[in-house]
């Protein structure tokens, strides 16, 4: 598990941010480099707190 510093919480958010802004502009690059970045228990977890938030934005619909 990664532990961010407070120190360098501000840079770790505008990585992140220009991360996110160069997949909006090559997604195929951008889809890679998450890949590589996540292991197979982050991208489970990942999954299960996405359906699990479809489940309650459909029931309180």
């Amino acid at each position: 598990m990664a532990i961010v510093k407070l120190d360098r919480f501000g840079d770790v958010m505008v990585g992140a941010v220009g991360n996110a802004a160069g997949t909006v502009v090559d997604p195929g690059t951008g889809l890679g480099r998450l890949r590589a970045a996540l292991s197979g228990r982050a991208v489970v977890s990942l999954a299960a707190g996405m359906l699990l938030g479809y489940l309650v934005a459909r029931y309180w619909r």
